[in-house]
C-alpha cells in the first residue's frame, strides 16, 4: 500500500528485486482527486497553466488550443523518448516504476487514479518498459527514461512481461498481461515525466548494495588482519570513545567481534610496535564510509517521499505553482559521494591485498604460493584489485559539478544527478570485485598460519570461502573463483548470515 509519505529505502529494494504486489492506498486516491478537479476545474474557468494550455520548456509561452491538449501530453512522451545506451536493469525499472506512483499517489500532480493504477499493474504483472540508461541530465527530473516508461502506459514504446526476454510494443506486452492501455488527459503526460525517479532508484539499488558491502568490508579486513597477524589493541574502544564518530565505534566493535579468539592476531611489540594505516585505520576508514552512507540514505529516504512534479497543484489553498522541485540536485551530490565513499573502501582493501601478496610485508611467502616461481599464486589478482580501484578513481569524479545548458537556455541549470547514479553503481561492482579478492586471499593466507588457529567467527567465513573456492595449491585461473565469490555476497540468504556474524 502506497500513500506517498512512508514507503522506505527498505521496501523499495525489496519491490524492485522481487514481486510484492502494491496498490494505491485509500488517502492517496482521495488526494489524487481532489489535485485532479482542480486540473478539471481550471481548464473550464479558462486559466492559462503551464504544461497544461502551454507547451514545455522553451515553449512555455506558446498556448495550445483546446482541441489539442489530449494530444499535447502524447505528444511530450513521444518527443521526450529520446535515451539511447544499454536498457536499465529490470530492478532499476521496476524501482522507478514504485517511486513515480509514489510520488504521483501524494496528490500534488492532478493525475488521475487511474492512470498510477495501471503503473502499479504493471509493476504487479511485471511488465517491464524498456528504458535506455543514458539520456537524462537531471533537470526537469529524469525525462527521457521516464518518458520511455510511460509510452508503455499509452500502449506504445516496448517492454517484456514476466519472464521472458522477448522484447513486444507496448500495446502487445500489456495485452499480454490482461492489462489495455490508458488514454492519457490534460496534465498526465507531464505528471508523468517530471521527476527524480530513474536517479532515485539508482541511488536506492546503490545505496542498499553499499550497505551490504560495508559489512563485507569489516569482514574481509578481518580475515587479512588474521593473516597478516595485525594487532587489534589499535581497536581498543578507548580509541574511539576520544572521536565520537559512529561508524568508527561501529567497524571497531565489528573486529573485535570477528577477531574474539584469534591465536594469530598478536600484540604490540610482539612481532611489530604498530601496524601499516591499512590495518590500523581500518575503523577510520571505513568507519568515514559508513557515516557518509548514513546522510546518503537519509537524503533519499526524502527524495523517494517527495513530490517532484511541475507545476504542483495545492487543493487546499487553490494554488498551482510552477518551481524546481524536479530538479535532481539532492541525489546528484549524494549519489557522487556515495561513488566516492565504495571507492574508498576499495582502495583500503586493495591495499590489504598488496600486503597480503608482497613477501617484504606479510611474512608469508611470495604471491601465497609455497612454490614461487613454479607457481605465480595470487600474483594477478592484486593486479586485478588494482586495476579497479583504478579505474574507481576515474568514476568517483563527481558529476554533479557539471552542467549544461538544455531547453535553449530555459533550462540553464542542470545536476547529471542520473550519470552520478549509474558511475555509483559501476565503483560499487568494482568494490564488490575488491572485497572478493581480499577475501580469497585472506583465506590463502590463513591456510598458510594454520586456519585451526583463527577466530571462532572468521573461520566461519573461512569455511564458506572453501566451500566456493578450494585452496591454491598449483596455478589455476583466478577469475572464476573472484566470481563464484563476488556473484554470492549479495545473495540474500548470506546478507543475513552476515548480519547475525556481525552481531555482537
Amino acid at each position: 500500500m502506497i500513500s506517498g509519505n512512508d514507503l522506505s529505502i527498505e521496501q523499495t529494494y525489496r519491490v524492485a528485486h522481487g514481486h510484492h504486489p502494491i496498490k494505491l492506498s485509500s488517502e492517496a486516491a482521495t488526494k489524487m482527486a481532489a489535485s485532479r478537479r482542480m486540473v478539471v476545474r481550471y481548464l473550464a474557468e479558462g486559466h492559462s497553466v503551464y504544461g497544461v494550455t502551454t507547451g514545455f520548456g522553451r515553449f512555455s509561452d506558446v498556448l495550445i488550443p483546446e482541441d489539442k491538449r489530449k494530444e499535447l501530453q502524447v505528444n511530450l512522451l513521444r518527443s521526450h523518448a529520446a535515451g539511447v545506451g544499454e536498457p536499465f536493469a529490470e530492478e532499476i525499472v521496476r524501482g522507478m516504476m514504485l517511486l513515480r506512483a509514489n510520488a504521483l499517489a501524494k496528490g500534488y500532480s492532478g493525475i488521475r487514479t487511474e492512470v498510477v493504477n495501471l503503473l502499479l499493474e504493471m509493476l504487479n504483472r511485471n511488465v517491464i518498459p524498456l528504458i535506455p540508461s543514458q539520456g537524462s541530465v537531471g533537470a526537469s527530473g529524469d525525462l527521457a527514461p521516464l518518458a520511455h516508461l510511460s509510452l508503455v502506459l499509452i500502449g506504445e514504446g516496448s517492454a517484456k512481461v514476466g519472464r521472458s526476454q522477448d522484447i513486444l510494443p507496448g500495446q502487445a506486452a500489456l495485452h499480454r498481461a490482461g492489462l489495455e492501455p490508458v488514454v492519457l488527459e490534460a496534465k498526465e503526460g507531464l505528471a508523468l515525466i517530471n521527476g527524480t525517479q530513474a536517479m532515485a532508484s539508482l541511488g536506492v539499488d546503490a545505496v542498499m548494495q553499499a550497505r551490504f558491502l560495508g559489512m563485507w568490508a569489516d569482514v574481509a579486513a578481518s580475515l587479512s588482519m588474521e593473516a597478516l597477524r595485525a594487532i587489534p589493541m589499535a581497536f581498543h574502544p578507548l580509541v574511539a570513545k576520544v572521536r565520537s564518530h559512529p561508524g568508527q565505534k561501529r567497524v571497531q566493535r565489528h573486529l573485535l567481534t570477528m577477531l574474539e579468539g584469534s591465536q594469530l592476531v598478536t600484540s604490540p611489540g610482539e612481532l611489530r610496535m604498530q601496524d601499516a594505516y591499512s590495518l590500523r585505520a581500518t575503523p577510520q576508514v571505513h568507519g568515514a564510509c559508513l557515516d557518509s552512507l548514513e546522510h546518503i540514505q537519509e537524503v533519499i529516504g526524502r527524495e523517494i517521499n517527495s513530490a517532484t512534479d511541475n507545476p504542483l497543484l495545492f487543493p487546499e489553498v487553490d494554488m498551482i505553482i510552477s518551481a524546481g522541485n524536479f530538479h535532481g540536485e539532492p541525489l546528484a551530490l549524494v549519489l557522487d559521494y556515495l561513488a566516492i565513499a565504495s571507492a574508498e573502501w576499495a582502495s583500503i582493501s586493495e591495499r590489504r591485498i598488496e600486503r597480503m601478496v608482497n613477501p617484504a610485508l606479510s611474512g608469508l611467502p611470495p604471491f601465497l604460493t609455497r612454490q614461487g616461481g613454479l607457481y605465480s599464486g595470487l600474483m594477478l589478482a592484486q593486479y586485478t584489485a588494482a586495476s579497479l580501484v583504478s579505474e574507481n578513481k576515474v568514476w568517483a569524479h563527481p558529476s554533479s559539478v557539471d552542467s549544461i545548458p538544455t531547453s535553449a537556455n530555459q533550462e540553464d541549470h542542470v545536476s547529471m544527478g542520473t550519470t552520478a547514479g549509474r558511475k555509483a553503481h559501476t565503483v560499487i561492482n568494482n568494490l564488490r570485485y575488491v572485497l572478493s579478492i581480499e577475501l580469497l586471499c585472506a583465506a590463502q593466507g590463513c591456510d598458510l598460519l594454520g586456519p585451526e588457529k583463527m577466530a571462532a567467527r572468521t573461520h566461519r567465513v573461512h569455511s564458506w570461502i572453501r566451500e566456493l573456492v578450494p585452496a591454491l595449491e598449483a596455478d589455476r585461473p583466478l577469475a572464476p573463483d573472484i566470481e563464484c565469490i563476488a556473484g554470492s555476497l549479495l545473495k540474500g540468504d548470506r546478507v543475513s548470515w552476515l548480519e547475525n556474524l556481525l552481531m555482537t
